[in-house]
């Protein structure tokens, strides 16, 4: 019996490297997005803790001088979350050409793949049709001796 061989393989075996690349990357990108979006959560609990500081301070007795330290900590901190918002947001764009790479390389893939699956159906169906020739061939040679040594 033939041995079922897909033209494309090579194709197929590239994609599917690519597609783990891809798999890869967006993983890498979805870490560093995690990472921004600590860098920010951070950063707003410390804005929330100066500003905790700065109401108490104010509240207690008056020291201009911390005062102003902790309002300019305070937007310090605001001017910083800012920052790390916008770092955030790039982060998530590529996230999303991570994710859109990936996408593309599995589309790929699975072109290839169903371009497999149908080769190998084509196989299938001229393997079949050549065993039933041959099927047919041994029952023509098997009915034409019968026939030979009745007549």
């Amino acid at each position: 019996m033939a041995r079922f061989v897909f033209s494309m393989e090579s194709i197929l075996q590239i994609k599917c490297k690519l597609e783990d690349q891809a798999r890869a990357e967006y993983a890498v990108q979805m870490a560093r997005l995690h990472q921004e979006q600590q860098k920010l959560d951070d950063l707003i609990r410390y804005k929330e803790q100066k500003q905790t500081q700065l109401k108490e301070q104010v509240s207690a007795v008056l020291e201009l001088l911390r005062i102003r330290q902790l309002e300019d900590a305070v937007e310090n901190i605001k001017y910083n979350i800012n920052l790390q918002k916008i770092a955030v947001i790039n982060q998530q764009r590529q996230v999303d050409q991570a994710r859109e790479k990936l996408n593309e390389a599995m589309k790929e893939r699975k072109t290839y793949e169903k371009l497999k699956e149908n080769a190998f159906e084509e196989f299938k169906k001229e393997q079949n049709a050549e065993e039933q020739k041959e099927i047919n061939e041994l029952v023509s040679f098997r009915f034409g001796r019968k026939a030979d040594r009745e007549g």
